[in-house]
């Protein structure tokens, strides 16, 4: 089978259309109508050589990071050879971003009955018909879970009623490929165990054994997704553990049930602690209208002011990551990572102008042609080279008296570091318009951060990054669902 990462992004309700406005946004949808850009996305691995198919969901519940930045990881960083590894990174996503077990109440307690006029009817509906894809042959499940479960009471952290650091079967066996639950949850189990940071962090096998009478079980993800044939499997990291110590430890169990699947892959990152934290991080950045505008977030600053958006248009955006996502509040958008807003985008509106494609810049003494919604990396100084036409602004630099900024030698002394689009002033916006029209044409960025990775030949690559695409001026609804933060799966 031909390698390729497919990306289908399932849009479980659209959102009301713009209206149209020269200078604001159009006016807010209605609080209840679903927000099209808090859909979730399901992201198909596929290796050159076929075989079986592990479907992985992560945010089921809004307030457990670790279950879904170890999801996105699988999606940003891991290459499938054998084998197909289908992941869901961002089930409830608007529970995600309000770091809320459930917005809406509890979507891992909606899957044994639930009516048309449940709000995540829609998202339920989708999910169940991705899980019983006649291809998938394993569901994993990931949670965060409170304490670390053992088959005895020790104390009031660890004992039978905990849920951290276990394997979840909801039964010992279903007729059904991997049908063996128990075996396949201990070897899993014992693989992992190899990798403890700690001895206290053992991982256990706990049996639910939802069949006799467990009425809340009965009602969760995998307990559907073995009455229709599928063996699943719950995974709970303790909450006890910071983030990325939680992620490390289901990237374990991942890899874990993929060794024994017989799925071949491969990792860019050394799977440890500090290295997971690196990668959570790193590389992640937004473009806006097919990338006219690129937007770093690594270190970004709390408020960006005056980003040119689009007049009468919609926000189309892109990301890098499966996580992060655009909001609109109160006129401004919020951008998020996960449970964290990362940055407000303060706009101004305009007409946009489709060229030019690049910028012709003197970088270092060097003339290169940097595509727009590209970083240029700059030691010294740059100059963007007169294009006849347009006229540059660069954010955060003013000279008396010029109205265009090209042809001029800047560096990073001369400044305003306010204006810089990161917390430590090296990062800056080069901003394009057509001279007549003052239409917007682009942005590129220039950054003065020696420590700073090398620019990405494609930062917005293709295989990651759809074009989503939401009303301005929507909000959220509010987090009034199930708070309980010492529940479990």
């Amino acid at each position: 089978m031909r390698l390729f990462s497919q990306l289908l992004i399932l849009i479980v309700a659209l959102g009301c259309a713009a209206s149209v406005a020269l200078s604001a946004p159009p006016a807010c949808c209605a609080e209840e109508q679903a927000i099209d850009n808090l859909a979730f996305s399901l992201h198909q691995h596929e290796g050159d050589v076929d075989g079986p198919t592990l479907l992985v969901v992560g945010g089921i519940q809004g307030d457990e990071p670790g279950g879904f930045n170890a999801a996105s990881l699988l999606v940003t960083h891991y290459k499938i050879k054998r084998g197909n590894v289908w992941i869901v990174p961002n089930l409830n996503f608007v529970s995600i971003i309000q770091q809320s077990r459930g917005v809406y109440g509890d979507l891992n307690r909606k899957f044994s009955f639930l009516g048309p006029s449940d709000p995540e009817y829609p998202v339920i509906e989708k999910i169940k018909s991705i899980i019983t894809d006649e291809r998938v042959d394993i569901v994993l499940n990931l949670h965060d879970g409170s304490g670390y479960y053992r088959h005895t009471y020790i104390d009031s952290m660890r004992n039978p009623r905990r849920w951290g650091q276990s394997v979840i079967i909801d039964q010992a066996r279903i007729h059904a490929p991997f049908g063996n639950l128990q075996n396949l949850a201990d070897r899993v189990s014992m693989r992992v165990n190899n990798h403890l940071y700690d001895p206290e962090h053992e991982y256990n096998v706990k049996n639910t054994k939802t069949r006799l009478g467990d009425t809340e079980m009965e009602k969760t993800l995998t307990y559907y997704a073995i009455n229709e044939g599928k063996a699943a499997f719950g995974v709970e990291a303790s909450k006890s553990f910071p983030t990325s110590l939680r992620t490390y430890y289901h990237l374990q169990v991942l890899e874990a049930f993929m060794d024994i699947m017989g799925i071949k892959y491969s990792r860019n990152f050394g799977l440890d602690v500090a290295e997971v934290e690196r990668t959570i991080d790193a590389d992640v950045a937004v473009a806006l209208y097919d990338s006219r505008i690129f937007l770093d977030l690594r270190n970004v600053r709390s408020n960006l002011r005056y980003v040119p958006m689009k007049k009468n248009a919609r926000l189309a955006f892109a990301s890098t990551n499966p996580l992060v996502t655009v909001v609109g509040e109160g006129g401004n958008y919020d951008v998020f990572y996960g449970n964290r807003r990362v940055t407000n985008l303060h706009p101004q509106y305009f007409d946009y102008d489709a060229a030019p494609d690049t910028v012709s810049m003197n970088v270092d003494g060097r003339t290169v042609d940097v595509p727009m919604g590209r970083r240029v990396k700059v030691s010294d100084f740059f100059s963007v080279e007169p294009r006849e036409g347009y006229r540059v602004n660069v954010i955060g630099f003013a000279q008396d008296g010029v109205v265009s900024e090209c042809g001029i030698r800047i560096q990073q002394s001369d400044f305003m570091k306010h204006f810089s689009l990161d917390t430590d002033g090296d990062v800056f916006r080069v901003e394009i318009y057509r001279e007549e029209t003052n239409a917007f044409s682009g942005m590129v960025l220039v950054d003065f951060d020696a420590t700073s990775p090398k620019p990405a030949p494609n930062p917005m690559p293709a295989t990651l990054s759809p074009m989503r695409i939401i009303s301005q001026g929507k909000h959220l609804p509010s987090a009034s669902g199930v708070e309980d933060s010492s529940a479990s799966r």
